[in-house]
């Protein structure tokens, strides 16, 4: 018992200096960064703000949601604390400027984060449509991956094309140096990562698993991944040489050895750090391999975060 409890005074010392650690280098090093005070009028159409074809798809920073379905995840106040990483619907999410969507399925096509189930896909389908119906010229990845554990809804990849072909932008390396308006009426990457059935084709209306990548790793310490996302971002190609997406995921995940295992006390050790990950990566040389952000409980900062350093790129400004 008397190691456990040392244990446990260890990880929140550990915890506690990681978070002044971040908090330290803000205050020395500030969040400065070319587009850093730019906030869109209308987060709903930012994209459409910066002028379709002004913006090519290689130079834009995606506002990201990680685990983006489970807002209503799980039993209210019994197990969804522990697994709920969004608050917003998928509609709403996009609404506040979100444009990736990260989305894990099992067999039967319900949404589910590990062993928690929730809404069945088709929600998340309709909320995509609706956001579409009200919009014109904003782009969206949507990431749908079986979850670990789990086997692969059968005939995924047909229910895919049948409910989103109109709006699907088939798979195509060019097409990352394209505007948004070369790309319009099409609206929608849809990135398909199943765990045993085949990887979508090229020239297909999906894109197979390759084309979106990261570099996740299982810690709730703060500045450990916030310097780990550093490393493995300047490793990477530049955004604008690069047939793929590369993700950086500004969040922390609860560990079983901890007494904290409710999401959004954890994921708040990171998320007030995104603008400072942005200033970093000028700092380090590698703010042009930037593309995706992602975060958990998406807020207009961070959207305004993102769509600033589009800005700056489209201007000439990074």
């Amino acid at each position: 018992m008397g190691a456990q409890v040392s244990k446990q005074m260890d990880r929140r010392k550990a915890i506690s200096t990681e978070k002044k650690t971040l908090s330290g280098l803000k205050q020395s090093c500030g969040c400065d960064y070319p587009g850093c005070d730019y906030h869109p009028a209308d987060r709903k159409n930012w994209m459409s703000g910066l002028k379709p074809d002004k913006i090519h798809v290689n130079k834009i920073v995606w506002p990201g949601t990680h685990d983006s379905a489970t807002n209503k995840i799980g039993i209210p106040f019994i197990s969804r604390p522990f697994a709920r990483c969004q608050s917003l619907s998928i509609y709403h999410q996009l609404v506040r400027g979100t444009r990736v969507i990260d989305v894990r399925v099992q067999e039967d096509r319900k949404v589910c984060h590990g062993i928690l189930v929730t809404y069945g896909v088709d929600v998340v389908i309709n909320d995509v449509k609706k956001f579409l119906s009200e919009t014109q010229s904003e782009i969206i990845i949507l990431e749908i991956r079986t979850e670990f554990g789990h086997e692969d809804p059968p005939e995924f990849e047909k229910y895919l094309e049948e409910q989103l072909g109109e709006f699907l932008i088939h798979q195509d390396d060019h097409v990352f140096g394209k505007t948004i308006a070369e790309l319009l009426p099409k609206r929608i990457i849809c990135v398909w990562k199943p765990r045993k059935s085949p990887q979508p084709k090229a020239g297909g209306p999906l894109w197979s698993g390759g084309h979106l990548k990261d570099n996740w790793i299982d810690t709730d310490l703060p500045s450990t991944k916030f310097d780990s996302n550093l490393k493995h971002l300047s490793n990477q190609p530049p955004a604008t040489s690069r047939n793929f997406f590369y993700r950086v995921e500004n969040t922390v995940t609860p560990q079983a050895d901890n007494p904290i295992l409710c999401v959004k006390p954890v994921t708040a050790r990171i998320h007030g750090f995104a603008r400072l990950f942005i200033a970093k990566c000028f700092a380090q040389g590698c703010a042009d391999r930037l593309q995706i952000l992602s975060t958990d409980f998406i807020d207009e900062d961070f959207v305004d975060a993102c769509a600033g350093l589009t800005y700056a790129r489209i201007e000439g400004k990074a």
